[in-house]
Parts: C-alpha cells; structure tokens; sequence
C-alpha cells in the first residue's frame, strides 16, 4: 500500500478519520522471511550507504521497512470492513554538497537500493545549487548494532479477526442492550518493523507497536428526531491485545461516576455507559454562556495540550518553516529567550519519547537518536522546543531532542511532536477536593470537536459530557459546551492540578502534518486540571 491511500484513509486531523476504502496487497511469504532476516536487512543498508558515499554523499541514512496495519470496522451487527494492508522498502536520505536528497524503493536487492542511494545523491546535488545555507547536522554517536520492542504482551496482529469481530459486535450488543440506537466500533492495529542504519555507525533494529478501539454511540428521541453520540473513553496507546483484557488496572473513577481507563481498557462496559450517557445527554438543558470554572479531565486535557503546545512548540512550525494543518507558532523564539510565562507555576509541560504505553515510546527515532524526556515549559515559563539533528544547530545545543519520524519508508523523515504532556501536580489533590472549591463550573469529560488559527493562539474546544458544578458539587449533565481561548491566557489561568493517582495518557492515533501529508501518532498524559474564569459558548444557539 502506497503512502497516500494510507492518507486516505485516515484524515489529517488530530481526530479526523474516514472509514477504509481500499485492501493492501499481501507479499509471498518466501518473500517476506527474506525481508525479515536481519543479514538481508543489513545487507541492503550497508550496499545504500557505499552507494552513497561513492557517489559523493558525506551522510546516508537508510530505513527498510515493513508497515503492517488492520482494520476492522462494525455497525450494530455488521461487519462493515476489515482491511489488512502491507508495505516494504527502503528510503535512503543523503547530504551530498551540504544539501539533503531523499529516494525510495520497493525492488529489495542489492540493485534496486544501489540505484535508489545514487538517485539521493543526486538529487541532493541539485538541491545544493540553490540552496543558501549548508545543513548543519548535529552529531549522534553510532550505537552499533541494537534493537527494541514495544513492550507488549500479546500481538494484536497474531489475534484471530474471528476474535476481534466477536469482541465488536458483543460491544456492540451491549450498548444496543443498554438504549443505543446506533452503535459503530471499530479497532485499529498497527506493526511498525523498521531498521536503521547510517554512516554514523548504527544498525538499529526496532519492532514498534500500537492499538486503538474507537466507537461511535447514537441516542434517538424518535418523537422529535432528535438525537446524541458519545465518543468512547479509550485512549489508543503503545500496546498489544492486552489493551483489551478488561482488567482493572489504571482504572479512575470521576466524582460524578463516569469510569476512565488507563493501561487497560473495558469497551463492554464503556458501550454500555455511553449508550446511557447519550440518552441522557437528550434530555440535558443546554449550557448558558459566560465565564465558568472549567475542571478538564486527562480524557478531554489532552487534545488541550496537543493543539496549543504540542505543535506550537515544534521547531519547524516555531521558525515558518512548517506551515500546513493549522499553520505556524505564536510561541517564537524570543519568547524563550525572555522567559515569557506560557502559563501558571502550576503548569509543567515535558516532551517525552520513552514512556511506556505511549504512541510515540521509541528507543530511537528515525534518525537513530535515541530517544529521552526533556522539559518544554517548567513552572509555567517556556524553556525548550522539540527539535531534530539539522534544527539542533538553532537552539544552541549539541545534540537533537529525538523526535525525527515517517510514517512510511517510502516518506522521508521530518520533525514530528513526540509525546508532549502535563506533569501531575506536586501536592496530594484529587480531583473531588478539587471540585469542593468550585462554586460556578462546568466539569468536561472526553475530547469533541475544535478549531485552532494558524498561529496556535486562540482556539475552541468542545468534549464529550459536560457536568454543572454549584458551589462546589456535581449538579447536572449540561449540553452544547465549548470553551474558547487564547493560549497563554487559559494556560496562566491553571490554578490546580489532581496529583499523580489521576495521571492517565490520551492521544492521537493520526496526526496530520507537513505536505505531502503524513500520520503519526502521539500520547499526551495529565491529571485533571482546574482553570478559572474561561469563556463558554452554547453550541446551539441561534443567532439568526
């Protein structure tokens, strides 16, 4: 499967996809051990790299990949997809005369990637005639030959589809059981098998894992034809099957009873909560604008930090150099370099690519960095960006943040936001201490729909239920909630955040970015937080 059917299929935005429409090709399985044998593997990378350097490259990168990725999609009791897609070759990326040159190919021999590697130089040659300045590649030291896995305990693509159709269409049942009216769930595996190698003298060997199981809950009012969706609570996450199993662990119950999962997740029992929640939410009264105290579960946080930190401290989007998918960044480096105080001392936000259970948890990223924590924003003041080998050079370090990715061999590699999260408060505070202070508030649950300007700065979120808080307790379920900001304003407005015991990760399973466009995907953790005085909208309001 080529990189833009992939595209295709999963939409650009931070939550945006569209059901499949196409089946991947399966290669002959004589075929694929020969890919998958590591001698093979570092065959072709060490025939790329003398390639390379022969044809005049003074840095080569070479990538071959295998990208396995399934899909299986319900409705009610349908199955109304199941889409198996395979993709394997290799992308070579060069620095010939001071410019970069990338080519791919899918002919695995020594042949085709020989080819492929002069085809780089070259067009790094020609790029070099009008480029201005010469890349400056900060140095990474060569690992030799090493590898890492995702740490899962059962692969999610080894699981029967028969498995996998039974456990949607019972979740399913479930909710139709419980009141649905419509019910879609789908689940999402992907297998990233990748080896890296380079002229700096590394062979890394990586086998990288990811899930997610969406779904979709509708409640009609037949009488009106009016109706309501809830969004399951799942985060997709960096693991296998096991995601599934249902057990307890990284349970958190809210104050006002709505279950939130953590490192394991119960769709029956989500299905069966949103079907209830979604008949509830037909019967809600609509929200009345104004100014509320806005307590934000980790559920609905992230996407919060996703838009208005994640991408705006990526370095590209920082210097102009990235300017599609919601554009550029307020947050410019002057702003660093004066300490500017992005929010409260109580907000700390770090960029993380190791945590385990994350989307973007890699030993080493696509440049074969490997990868690490570091700190974006530390009591409130802007100290760092993410950034990567040739952008290092900028900031004034020594060395790349590791957060380089494709999201095909056939893509080449380019700054993409690792793991950006909130840190759990540093003072024991559940979340139902912090709700007993709040006397007019709106409590928000799960993420819904936004829209951002192109410089990060203000936004709207809306989410997936909304509770009236009154003098500091739970009262109702509201509707048509969405709150508006500017970034640095809402985030000085944090007053307090839950400590660790809430600490829960969500994230993106396809992030848009660059153009031509690729996906990555990417967690955001953090514990519920409580900011004052944010504008509230009513989503319905007629204005005509």
């Amino acid at each position: 499967m080529q990189r833009r059917d992939f595209l295709a299929l999963s939409g650009l935005t931070a939550g945006g996809l569209l059901v499949p429409s196409f089946f991947g090709k399966a290669i002959a399985a004589e075929q694929l051990l020969t890919i998958l044998d590591p001698a093979h593997k570092k065959r072709l990378a060490d025939t790329a790299l003398t390639a390379a350097r022969a044809a005049g490259a003074s840095y080569c990168d070479v990538r071959v990949g295998r990208y396995l990725r399934q899909f299986v999609i319900t409705r009610e009791d349908k199955v109304q997809n199941v889409v198996n897609t395979e993709s394997t070759g290799v992308g070579i990326r060069v620095i010939a005369n001071g410019a970069w040159g990338f080519a791919a190919t899918n002919e695995l021999t020594d042949q085709g990637v020989a080819r492929a590697a002069q085809q780089a130089a070259a067009i790094a040659k020609a790029n070099a005639k009008i480029q201005t300045a010469p890349v400056q590649l900060a140095k990474a030291p060569g690992f030799g030959e090493v590898s890492w896995k995702t740490p899962i305990r059962k692969n999610a693509m080894e699981v029967p589809i028969k498995d996998k159709v039974d456990l949607l269409l019972g979740v399913n049942a479930a909710a139709m059981g419980a009141g649905a009216s419509f019910v879609n769930s789908m689940l999402f595996v992907v297998n990233e098998q990748k080896y890296f190698a380079s002229t700096d003298g590394s062979y890394i060997d990586q086998d990288v894992h990811r899930i997610w199981a969406p779904m979709t809950i509708t409640a009609i009012d037949k009488a009106s034809g009016k109706f309501r969706t809830r969004e399951g609570l799942s985060a997709p996450m960096g693991m296998g099957y096991e995601y599934l199993d249902g057990a307890a662990s990284g349970k958190v119950l809210t104050p006002n009873g709505v279950v939130n999962y953590g490192l394991s997740y119960d769709m029956k029992e989500d299905a069966i909560a949103a079907a209830r929640q979604a008949q509830e939410k037909l019967k809600a009264p609509s929200v009345k604008p104004g100014k509320y105290d806005l307590v934000l579960d980790p559920s609905h946080t992230w996407l919060t930090i996703h838009e208005s930190i994640g991408h705006p401290l990526e370095l590209d989007r920082v210097l102009g150099y990235e300017a599609n998918y919601a554009g550029t960044s307020f947050a410019t480096l002057d702003k660093q370099k004066s300490h500017f105080q992005y929010g409260s001392d109580k907000v700390n936000i770090f960029a993380d690519k190791v945590q385990p259970g994350s989307l973007g948890a890699v030993g080493y990223d696509d440049e074969g960095v490997k990868t690490k924590r570091w700190d974006l924003i530390k009591d409130g003041v802007l100290v760092d960006y993410q950034a990567i080998r040739d952008q290092a050079h900028i900031l004034g370090k020594t060395e790349s943040d590791g957060c380089c990715y494709a999201d095909s061999w056939s893509s080449v590699q380019f700054q993409r936001m690792a793991n950006v999260s909130m840190a759990a408060g540093k003072t024991p505070l559940s979340v139902a201490d912090m709700i007993k202070d709040v006397e007019n508030g709106i409590y928000i649950i799960g993420d819904g729909s936004f829209s951002i300007d192109q410089q990060r700065y203000n936004a709207q979120f809306g989410g997936q239920l909304f509770y009236e808080i009154k003098n500091g307790q739970i009262t109702r379920m509201l509707e048509d909630v969405a709150y508006q900001i500017r970034t640095p304003e809402f985030w000085n407005a944090c007053v307090a955040v839950a400590d660790e015991r809430d600490y829960r990760l969500g994230g993106s399973f396809f992030d848009g970015k660059g153009q031509p466009g690729q996906v990555s995907a990417v967690s955001h953790g953090s514990s519920t937080a409580r900011f004052n005085g944010v504008n509230v909208i009513n989503t319905a309001r007629s204005l005509g």
